[in-house]
């Protein structure tokens, strides 16, 4: 591991800035994408004093709403009508669209908040928020907080208690271990919750 940390310290800071930008911006995309991992390198190099934590936090903070915002925005504008067609009811009809607007306006801001805590399960929340028109403050605040708190702790812990690289990436992959069982199960329950109201 100190190879690989030999290797980032001799890039300029712009790049490892921009690399934990877009990892951390594309993660609303493509939900798979390691951008905890990236933030915690940035946050462990800001500890050794090559980066400035702050500066990762806010690269992290604005990538990682401003595509959120993006994906519920384009979500919210062009959604509905992508699953008009038959292959979009086929994979989203109207009726389960109606379902996933129903709990968005019963759990509304806090669920979206506590779902974008979760990996994974972080990468869809805004899409379907959009597609279930969710009013942009509602869906928008959360989406703020949850990315401020989840990178603010993540960044803080590690800046404050990182001597020790692979203990703390082992650290986080249990913590989002333990956070991906959690969001598949409560994607399993959402499944067979609207499988059951379907039937009906």
């Amino acid at each position: 591991m100190s190879e690989l940390v030999s290797l980032l310290e001799s890039l300029p800071p712009g790049l490892l800035y921009g690399a934990i930008a877009a990892l951390a911006g594309l993660e609303n995309v493509i939900p798979p994408l390691p951008a905890d991992t990236a933030v915690a390198l940035g946050a462990f190099l800001a500890g050794r004093g090559f980066l400035d934590a702050w500066a990762v936090f806010g690269t992290t903070w604005a990538a990682n709403v401003g595509s959120g915002a993006a994906v519920y925005l384009l979500a919210r504008r062009y959604g509905r009508p992508a699953f008009r067609g038959k292959l979009g009811q086929r994979l989203l009809s109207e009726r389960t669209i109606g379902h996933i607007e129903r709990e968005y306006e019963r759990h509304g801001g806090y669920g979206i908040f506590v779902s974008r805590l979760l990996p994974v399960w972080r990468g869809v929340v805004m899409p379907f928020a959009g597609l279930a028109g969710v009013s942009a403050p509602r869906a928008l605040v959360p989406l703020l907080l949850a990315s401020a708190v989840w990178y603010g702790l993540l960044i803080y812990v590690v800046v404050t208690l990182g001597a020790n690289l692979d203990a703390l990436l082992a650290l986080l992959r249990r913590v989002n271990h333990v956070l991906g069982v959690a969001a598949l199960a409560a994607a399993v329950a959402l499944a067979l919750w609207i499988w059951r109201r379907l039937k009906r």
